[in-house]
């Protein structure tokens, strides 16, 4: 039985959408972290020992990502996030359970209190359901859209954080695009991807014979972006020694190229990206304190796909009119499809999903079996009587053997180039292979 309601959606006299959150703390009673008080006062935190997670505990029989607390319209939700000993509520085992006044959690050697503080916060959400290509409906997206529609119209520099897949580019596009700069260039550097004695040459350019091999004159990336908006994607990757250059480039407006007497004025703004948390790698001294908060002055982070479930079927549903513009996606994405995607944990998020659709538009007949009538994926209403966990696994199972007999009939049975398309390691794909029972080229097909 749910508890109280610990979200609402509500439209303010002035047309303002706000969601209502209904505050709550996590109290270590027992464990190395006896005492440790931690207030929820956000859609969705994470509990772990991970240097991520928004409550980190120092209890070594905790997993890294242990569970996750989601504030929904039915109470809070405690999801166990596939954890390694398991998430105990109210001495039982759980998968998920909702949250009652006073419950306590066991993880490892810690148990926590549970509370309602009986307060509630209102965050801005936007009407909309997309910024620019960027698409959702949960309330996790809208949040997000509601900062960057007035982010975008001012040259606040702008911080994306976010796992790898999240679409933080898209979303630096999008903040170009709603901004006075549009009409400028749109410029994006792979801090991750330079080589490291090309950095500072790909950000503040060079003149000729400023080094070897330097034979002609050549303008960086800021310069390239004058008038317009810099992307500076994995910031987190720049090398120490030249995370002062950066700094003093965005502070004095600035930069200079290698080589050359005099300076060039800057004249556009810059949005940082990166999968790390700067604040960690600032703790780890691995990135510099300053240039974090001259990066961070609004810091956006973006929700994982598993954070909102809900905008899965948005999301592949556009995708699929992308890659297929000649089809209906229902024609080809039917229930037992979207039931399989929305029980994948989608650790590569909204790349990952994008990928799988790809692979569906490519190999039909992977769809057709996963969504036949004849049982390879039992219907969304048959799925509904099963424990969320026996459902995933059917699901994923289904789909798992649907996809590799398609992709080893593709590639004539041959596991390394399977493997290749598949972008899985040649040892995964020979496992699943076995688990699955089936036959590749030189090897027998094994029974489970």
């Amino acid at each position: 039985m749910a508890g109280h309601a610990a979200t609402q959606i509500l439209e303010r006299p002035d047309g303002q959408i706000v969601l209502v959150l209904q505050k709550s703390r996590l109290v270590a009673q027992r464990g190395p972290d006896r005492g440790l008080s931690f207030v929820i006062d956000r859609p969705r935190v994470v509990v772990g020992t991970d240097a991520t997670c928004d409550l980190r505990l120092s209890d070594t029989a905790v997993s890294r990502r242990q569970f996750e607390i989601q504030l929904t319209p039915e109470g809070h939700v405690l999801r166990d996030l596939e954890s390694t000993n398991g998430t105990v509520v109210e001495g039982m085992r759980v998968v998920q359970a909702y949250l009652r006044k006073g419950a306590r959690i066991e993880v490892g050697r810690t148990t926590l209190k549970f509370t309602p503080l009986g307060e509630s916060i209102e965050l801005p959400l936007s009407p909309r359901e997309s910024f620019g290509e960027a698409l959702g409906r949960s309330s996790a997206m809208r949040q997000v859209f509601a900062v960057l529609e007035r982010v975008a119209l001012t040259d606040t520099t702008v911080l994306l954080e976010g796992e790898t897949g999240t679409g933080k580019e898209v979303i630096a596009r999008a903040i170009h695009h709603h901004s006075p700069r549009a009409g400028g260039p749109f410029v994006v550097v792979d801090c991750g991807a330079i080589p490291l004695n090309l950095v500072e040459s790909e950000l503040f350019g060079h003149e000729k014979g400023a080094y070897t091999g330097a034979e002609d004159a050549r303008a960086g990336a800021f310069e390239e972006a004058a008038t317009g908006t810099l992307l500076l994607d994995e910031v987190g990757e720049l090398p120490l020694d030249v995370q002062p250059k950066l700094l003093r480039a965005l502070e004095s407006r600035e930069i200079k190229r290698l080589g050359a007497n005099r300076t060039t004025p800057l004249d556009l703004r810059v949005v940082a990206a990166t999968h790390r948390d700067l604040a960690e790698e600032v703790r780890a001294g691995r990135f510099r304190e300053d240039l974090f908060y001259r990066l961070a002055v609004v810091r956006v982070r973006l929700p994982a796909l598993r954070e909102r479930r809900e905008d899965i079927p948005l999301l592949a549903k556009e995708i699929a009119r992308k890659v297929r513009p000649d089809a209906d996606p229902a024609s080809w994405l039917g229930d037992g499809v979207i039931a399989m995607l929305l029980g994948h944990h989608w650790p590569g998020n909204v790349r990952e999903l994008r990928n799988v659709i790809e692979r569906l538009a490519a190999l039909p007949d992977m769809a057709l079996a996963m969504d036949s009538p004849s049982g390879a994926v039992p219907s969304v209403s048959a799925l509904s009587e099963l424990c969320y966990h026996d459902a995933k696994t059917r699901v994923l199972e289904a789909f798992e053997r649907a996809y590799l007999s398609a992709l080893l009939a593709r590639e004539g049975g041959v596991v390394a180039r399977a493997a290749d398309r598949a972008g899985v390691p040649r040892q995964t794909l020979h496992r699943l292979i076995r688990k699955h029972g089936l036959r590749a080229e030189g090897e027998q097909a094994e029974s489970r």
